[in-house]
């Protein structure tokens, strides 16, 4: 998992939304739990924002150089499919550097 610290590297910013109380979003909150720390621990510098609504739907936002963004909506996804999904979109930011 050499993808987890590149998150700085690849990326500007990392914003998870979710919402605090739904079922839809109880993976999210789950792999927030699980990998924050070791994420930031990786990347002590780099800003992970962690972002609850209300009736939000879980999705993550990855914002890359020159103010590119990319949403990777999170609905019925397990922990380890968004892990998945977030290692794309660390990789899809080395992609738009080359």
């Amino acid at each position: 998992m050499a993808w987890r610290g590149h998150l700085s590297r690849n990326l500007k910013e990392l914003r998870l939304l979710f919402c605090q109380t739904s079922p839809a979003s109880a993976q999210a909150r789950e792999f927030v739990h699980r990998n924050y720390k070791d994420l930031k621990t990786l990347n002590p510098k780099f800003p992970i924002l962690i972002r609850e609504c209300s009736g939000m739907d879980p999705q993550i936002w990855a914002r890359y150089d020159m103010g590119v963004e990319r949403c990777v909506r999170l609905d019925g996804l397990t922990e380890a499919q968004i892990t998945k999904k977030l290692e794309e979109l660390v990789k899809a930011g080395a992609a738009l550097k080359a």
